[in-house]
């Protein structure tokens, strides 16, 4: 598979509707990728959702999002303007959330947490046959 990227700046801000956007691009680079699609497809998507609405939710939204394919692999990449490192809500099954962060972990190989000086920036390595 040749190496592929997308970076989106355009995908930036906090709004709602931010999430949906970074899905449409992203089925967009998989068609290419996976046409087929399949659950590993459908994680890469989940990922995206759940990344991108942490930033809006806890980061006061994105600044920068990226897609790049490697062998084997997908690299979703979430940028925010907030130097706090995400980290697992305690679950609690009256109230809604919490599981996003622990969903990235568990559907990724890899995850990296890159603290720069205007914010964060969360990687998420995930495989794609």
């Amino acid at each position: 598979m040749s190496s592929s990227e997308e970076e989106c700046g355009a995908l930036a801000g906090a709004s709602p509707q931010l999430a949906e956007r970074a899905r449409d691009v992203t089925r967009g680079f998989l068609m290419v990728l996976a046409p087929e699609g399949g659950p590993k497809a459908e994680a890469v998507l989940l990922v995206v959702s759940e990344l991108v609405a942490n930033a809006i939710q806890h980061a006061g939204g994105m600044i920068g999002f990226g897609l790049k394919s490697g062998e084997g692999t997908v690299t979703v990449t979430v940028k925010d303007a907030s130097r706090r490192v995400p980290h697992p809500l305690p679950l609690d099954a009256t109230q809604p959330g919490g599981f996003g962060w622990v969903l990235v972990q568990e559907l990724a190989s890899d995850v990296q947490v890159s603290i720069t000086p205007d914010g964060k920036t969360v990687s998420a390595v995930l495989p794609l046959p």
